[in-house]
């Protein structure tokens, strides 16, 4: 282990414990349940990540969109973790982030033993090491985390360090798992990238069709569909991963984790049955899902956090593949949970894919925390974990898509003519969502182009049977309130062109889509 993340000598460490081990240790925590289905259900005091606490330790703040620290702040932000550290008992989880032995991570997390719950989340998403050893084992990336370190001199009295110089990240008081998925995976975005590569915040899935089998990657903020679409079913589709995949200049595609993190809130298991499934089998590790005295689970209650979760194993999904079998993507879906006049689906071309990506737009959830739920958001990538200049996510993606022969599509997971409660709204729904991810694979939506944004809008998908759903401004006409869609329109396109102002480093082409 490099200098950067020794711990303390007299820190206690527990290398690699079981499953059964672990259980044991969360069965002590006094903030766990067991559930009816006999697996874990831990409440959290922190229930999404923190954002604002996050820095990136660095001496060129320039270089980075997210908020920056000097070296000197982080060497004394590790200091006092070390010391706060001196006499207990760590857990070490060591594993793999991908699964391709030519294009994989090794990865470390070290948390206190009483939050163990968070160790067996984490073995959970790792692919675990061949033949491991830990005598020889020298992790690319880690993190280490101390929920019962307070740090009253940063937001929420909690801070995050990014160290990407020796992909190091240090967690200090928040005990939401979150924080050690993404703090290997912001290594790993920082790794992707300078391998010439772009990791996308993705799902992906293989479909097959009569032209043969395809694969979809379908990127989105948390809590927008991107599991949810994922894992709905295709043609006996096989979901391939949950979160985050690496696009490679050849169209390559390599997985990243061996789990999923999975968003709990509405759970239904008539139109997630898959995802409602894994949640309640015996090996799943649940966070912050309410229940009762009995150890019922209730998906719907929001009386302590809408951001209910849940770690399961893609191998408790009977029809999963692996991504090794992937040889390249054949499709992009940008989610973009709306609520006015985005179509449910649109097909996006040349350098339109790029700046629809890098909009990132869509309406925030509870994944976020409470600063961006029910909020009209723009994330570059829709990836809040990208450590670089945002910027290079949109000119990289570029340069991938004229090397690749991958179609884009931008994909409406929210509603048309207002929010679901309007009376002239209409609500895009799981199964409307389905029918055009089938329609993509197998080539059968009818397209036009749109004279507002200049996309292509769909005229025909197979089972919907709802035009307006398709092309919204049919929804306004109808109940005559075609001024308030032009207002849109405007709005739309004036809040897009001020927002590119941000990113002076994008290339022309991207940028002047939203100057016309």
């Amino acid at each position: 282990m490099n200098n950067f993340a020794q711990l303390p000598g007299d820190c206690t460490l527990l290398y690699n414990p079981s499953f059964e081990q672990l259980d044991e240790m969360i069965a002590a925590m006094p903030n766990a349940q067991k559930t009816k289905h006999g697996n874990w259900n831990v409440s959290t005091r922190v229930t999404s990540r923190s954002a604002p606490s996050t820095f990136v330790i660095t001496e060129t703040p320039e270089k980075h969109s997210m908020k920056t620290i000097t070296p000197e702040e982080g060497k004394k932000i590790a200091e006092k973790q070390n010391k706060y550290m001196q006499g207990k008992t760590m857990i070490v989880i060591d594993g793999f982030i991908g699964d391709d032995p030519s294009f994989r991570t090794k990865a470390r997390l070290i948390v206190e033993q009483s939050s163990a719950n968070i160790a067996a989340m984490q073995k959970t998403m790792y692919y675990t090491p061949p033949d491991y050893k830990n005598e020889d084992y020298e992790p690319e990336v880690t993190v280490i985390m101390t929920p019962g370190l307070d740090m009253p001199d940063y937001p929420d009295n909690r801070v995050i360090t990014v160290d990407l110089e020796n992909n190091v990240t240090r967690v200090c008081n928040s005990d939401y798992f979150g924080e050690s998925k993404k703090g290997g995976l912001r290594m790993w975005n920082n790794i992707v990238y300078k391998r010439g590569g772009l990791a996308l915040h993705a799902g992906g899935k293989i479909i097959p069709t009569r032209e043969g089998d395809k694969t979809i990657l379908i990127i989105g903020l948390s809590g927008t569909g991107k599991t949810t679409t994922t894992f709905t079913n295709q043609n006996n589709s096989q979901p391939v991963q949950d979160d985050f995949v690496a696009l490679m200049p050849d169209g390559k595609v390599y997985a990243s984790e061996a789990g999923c993190f999975a968003k709990t809130f509405g759970l239904n298991p008539e139109t997630e049955a898959v995802i409602h499934g894994a949640t309640i089998s015996k090996n799943a590790y649940l966070e912050n899902v309410s229940q009762n005295e009995d150890g019922e689970l209730d998906f719907f209650d929001t009386s302590y956090t809408k951001n209910g979760r849940a770690v399961f194993s893609l191998k408790a999904i009977e029809n999963a593949a692996s991504a090794q079998e992937i040889n390249k993507a054949d499709a992009l879906i940008i989610l973009n949970r709306n609520e006015n006049v985005i179509p449910a689906i649109t097909h996006l071309s040349g350098s339109q894919a790029a700046a629809y990506f890098m909009l990132g737009e869509t309406t925030g959830t509870s994944a976020g925390g409470a600063s961006e739920e029910g909020k009209a958001l723009r994330v570059p990538g829709t990836n809040p974990f990208f450590p670089l200049l945002d910027d290079f996510q949109g000119n990289r993606l570029k340069d991938l898509l004229g090397t690749i022969d991958m179609e884009v599509f931008m994909m409406n997971t929210g509603s048309i003519g207002g929010a679901p409660s309007n009376d002239f709204s209409k609500k895009i729904k799981i199964p409307h969502s389905s029918s055009i991810v089938k329609g993509i694979a197998e080539n059968t939506i009818q397209w036009e182009k749109d004279m507002d944004f200049g996309y292509e809008v769909a005229t025909h998908v197979p089972d919907i049977t709802d035009e307006e759903l398709l092309q919204p401004k049919k929804l306004y006409n109808r109940t005559d309130r075609i001024q308030e869609y032009e207002v849109n329109i405007k709005r739309l396109k004036r809040e897009r062109a001020h927002f590119f102002k941000q990113y002076p480093q994008l290339e022309t082409d991207i940028v002047e889509i939203f100057n016309n």
